[in-house]
């Protein structure tokens, strides 16, 4: 175990980021890292992982890649388990934060410019937003499908190449969160102005992005 690399994250339940030596190989010397978590079922995480897996390769089959990130997770005892950590990957609500600081939420150009700063090169950052048009409309689809809510900024992620992808699969097939009787979550999937800005769909105008995304 890297003990340098290993700590208690911030999250509710104190999970651990733990990051081990993998065994002596010639291809790979990368750490085994993954987030060691009590206090959540994650059968409900490993459903919800499996049929992203096969809406994956139902889409593959009609020749269409939409760069989803079925991570894995594995439930290990009563409401305890492990997920894989998605290396060069942030939460939208950190890139929000590195790139707008305290007026991060009335900023819609944090997370372009955030990808921007991982490619400075124009031909590497084409692709890097068709990677991530494409993401985002597979898992708008998914998390649509699978009636997935509680979705907020700390569990979607964004991968250093463009790709976006979901976590934390507590509320699925319409259960969603509610406040005093109240629905909290109208909107049958994610699609914020910060998205829309990095397809460059701005007050409505028009973007072959936009377009390729619908």
């Amino acid at each position: 175990m890297q003990l340098d690399k290993c700590k208690v994250m911030a999250s509710k339940k104190k999970p651990l980021w733990l990051e081990f030596s993998p065994m002596p190989s010639p291809t790979s010397s990368t750490p085994v890292g993954i987030i060691f978590k009590e206090g959540d079922d994650l059968r409900q995480d490993m459903l919800v992982i499996q049929t992203l897996v096969v809406m994956e390769s139902i889409w593959q089959e009609k020749s269409l890649d939409l760069n989803l990130i079925p991570y894995g997770c594995i439930s290990t005892g009563h409401n305890i388990g492990m997920i894989e950590i998605v290396r060069n990957a942030a939460t939208i609500a950190a890139v929000q934060r590195s790139h707008g600081g305290t007026t991060s939420a009335f900023r819609n150009d944090a997370l372009f410019e955030w990808l921007k700063s991982k490619c400075p090169l124009q031909e590497i950052h084409y692709k890097t937003v068709e990677r991530f048009v494409k993401s985002c409309a597979g898992y708008c689809v998914a998390t649509y499908v699978l009636g997935i809510g509680d979705r907020h900024n700390d569990n979607i992620m964004i991968t250093d190449q463009g790709n976006l992808f979901h976590i934390d699969f507590g509320h699925i097939l319409g259960n969603r969160k509610h406040f005093l009787g109240v629905n909290r979550e109208r909107a049958p999937f994610v699609l914020t102005p910060d998205f829309l800005y990095v397809m460059g769909r701005v007050k409505g105008g028009k973007s072959l992005y936009f377009q390729r995304f619908k």
